[in-house]
């Protein structure tokens, strides 16, 4: 029996600007991806995949196509499905890690969860988890002007992990990481799929994500050109 995929997107469009200056962003775009996979979005700058991302994790709605996740039609009534969607069932995480200055690192964790109606003590106890899961409890107590450029990525990741979400969309998440911390980044994001079933899209130009991925697709000029799949590693 066929597993049905947990998130597809049929015919998916997108255009910015007017007249002889409308650029299509994206080309009748389809595919579908499985629970647990580790996709990679690939392309140049300025092939889509960001703009695919977008409309894939409800930030952005696409002119024209649908996009179907866990069974929701994400864009079925506009940006109040969407919105709806994305605080059920999204995490993100970006290239830069976007921390509240006043909190420290535990206070990011916890104040999310608070806010998404998480119990205290269960806040607290998940708080603590996913801070030592990514090697910061030691600075729970520190804020982001204390801390390095890979440590807050790390807490940002921390933060979405915690949440514990069905997809995790990633958008250059470790092009601004050195080596260690880029390679620590993608083995966290890979674990979630393996230990928390999540699914993880991701658009990056970041080579050293492939090994940790499942599955590439390159995007060219809005187009899907090429697709690639392998057994997790």
């Amino acid at each position: 029996m066929t597993e049905v995929p947990i998130l597809s997107a049929s015919a998916i469009t997108k255009s910015f600007g007017r007249g002889a200056g409308t650029v299509r962003a994206l080309q009748d775009v389809s595919f579908s991806v499985a629970r647990g996979s580790f996709t990679l979005l690939k392309g140049a700058s300025g092939s889509g995949k960001s703009c695919l991302l977008a409309a894939l994790s409800g930030l952005q709605e696409p002119e024209s196509g649908v996009i179907i996740a866990n069974g929701t039609n994400v864009w079925g009534k506009g940006r109040r499905s969407a919105e709806r969607f994305r605080r059920h069932n999204c995490g993100y995480v970006f290239q830069t890690p976007g921390l509240f200055p006043s909190l420290t690192a535990w206070q990011q964790l916890f104040v999310p969860l608070r806010l998404l109606g998480v119990p205290v003590m269960e806040a607290k106890g998940r708080a603590s988890h996913y801070l030592d899961l990514v090697g910061l409890l030691d600075r729970a107590q520190s804020k982001p002007s204390q801390l390095s450029g890979g440590q807050n990525q790390r807490v940002a990741i921390a933060r979405m992990l915690a949440k514990r979400p069905a997809f995790i969309f990633c958008d250059e998440p470790t092009s601004a990481l050195d080596g260690r911390n880029a390679i620590m980044v993608s083995k966290l994001l890979r674990d979630a799929t393996e230990h928390q079933g999540a699914t993880i899209l991701c658009a990056t130009h970041d080579d050293r994500l492939v090994p940790f991925a499942n599955r590439v697709i390159e995007l060219e000029e809005g187009r899907l050109v090429s697709d690639t799949a392998e057994p997790m590693p």
